[in-house]
């Protein structure tokens, strides 16, 4: 039941990218040669968010993972907070200011992940090597769309 409730807070954030969908203005941006073609992007959010109502699961069942848990639900909050702002707001700087913060919550939450559990860890990972790859994509399109 647990990874359920985690689930349920992943399709949330996801349901953001259903409502504002990136649309003719996103295609009308100068972006880097390195963009991921379309398609990849619900691929890649659908393992990822697999992953962490996983990971959130997994922490569940482990003493002591507060603090881990608490990076968890921040994060969920600044992934479902970017896609509006950028995507239905078009405010490409305040994008990147909540892409730097979920970076960095991300981020925290895998090292201590990884204090506590290896795998838990492990299943994280690729969250914030995809967020590395989203903050170069949104900080590109700042720099060629002013």
């Amino acid at each position: 039941m647990t990874f359920f409730i985690f689930l349920l807070a992943c399709a949330a954030a996801a349901t953001t990218g259903v409502m504002f969908k990136p649309g003719a203005w996103y295609e009308g941006l100068v972006k880097p040669r390195f963009t991921p073609p379309n398609w990849a992007f619900p691929v890649a959010w659908t393992l990822i968010y697999l992953l962490l109502a996983w990971a959130g699961y997994r922490l569940t069942l482990i003493p002591g993972s507060q603090v881990v848990l608490a990076l968890w639900a921040a994060q969920i909050a600044l992934n479902t907070l970017w896609t509006p702002v950028f995507f239905g707001a078009h405010q490409v700087l305040a994008a990147m200011v909540i892409l730097a913060l979920l970076w960095l919550v991300v981020a925290a939450m895998v090292v201590v992940a990884l204090q506590l559990d290896v795998i838990t860890g492990l299943i994280l990972f690729p969250y914030l090597a995809w967020l590395c790859v989203a903050a170069a994509l949104n900080f590109s399109i700042l720099l060629k769309n002013r």
